[in-house]
């Protein structure tokens, strides 16, 4: 049986209203801050298409509104399930800008459970447009995104992480981490024990434990964005480590 939702959030960015738009509305944009490859049409009745580890989700654009407002809409699953996003924009003075963004549809039987994870999920990504905007708007990166089913509980595995990152368990926003690559970083985000972000020199480095009914998996999103293709390298760390 489905139930309906919406998920209401609003974040105050340090860009410009087309920065954010850019960000937004844009599949390199998206790329640069959310999970997987983004495809995004310029127009009402384009593509908003993702894909993740191999599956795509099909998605249209229903109001398209440069500068100001996005929405799409995923197809509709024969028990009725649908996903819609509505990004508002709105500029402010001193060259910030608000974005609201409206997360509503149909959910299946483990509603509550999806809902949790959504509402506990989002606030590193909202982050991660924040360091993005910060720190390499206008930058296209390379994408890494890695799931390791199997990986173990939170315990064991935020005990591996943060050892391969020269911290421990208790590690907090703003503490000095090193990548396996030896590249040097900070935190930006920690809300062990489901999410950790880091940002270095050259890119966005997020790790993510996700528990459900189905078992225990890690997660990494990464975005270089010097070029590096790092799929390669975390693939092979995900194996020596969680395998």
């Amino acid at each position: 049986m489905t139930h309906p939702f919406e998920l209401n959030q609003e974040i105050e960015l340090s860009a410009t209203p087309e920065q954010v738009w850019d960000a937004i509305a844009t599949g390199p944009g998206v790329d640069s801050w959310f999970m997987g490859r983004t495809e995004l049409g310029t127009a009402e009745g384009g593509p908003a298409n993702l894909t993740m580890l191999g599956q795509t989700e099909q998605a249209t654009i229903t109001a398209y509104e440069p500068g100001a407002r996005l929405a799409t809409r995923s197809e509709q699953a024969p028990d009725g399930q649908f996903m819609a996003f509505e990004y508002l924009i709105e500029g402010r003075a001193g060259g910030t800008t608000v974005l609201r963004i409206v997360q509503s549809g149909m959910l299946g039987d483990d509603w509550e459970t999806e809902f949790e994870a959504m509402q506990a999920g989002w606030p590193i990504y909202r982050e991660t447009l924040k360091q993005y905007l910060a720190h390499f708007t206008g930058r296209t990166p390379s994408v890494t995104t890695a799931f390791r089913p199997g990986a173990g509980g939170p315990d064991a595995v935020w005990k591996t992480v943060t050892r391969e990152l020269g911290v421990t368990p208790d590690v907090a926003e703003g503490d000095d981490v090193r990548l396996p690559d030896g590249s040097a970083g900070v935190v930006y985000y920690a809300n062990l024990p489901v999410n950790l972000g880091v940002r270095t020199d050259e890119g966005l480095y997020r790790f993510i434990h996700s528990g459900t009914a189905r078992g225990d998996a890690l997660v990494l999103g990464h975005q270089n964005f010097a070029g590096r293709d790092e799929q390669p390298a975390w693939d092979t760390w995900m194996a020596e480590h969680f395998g």
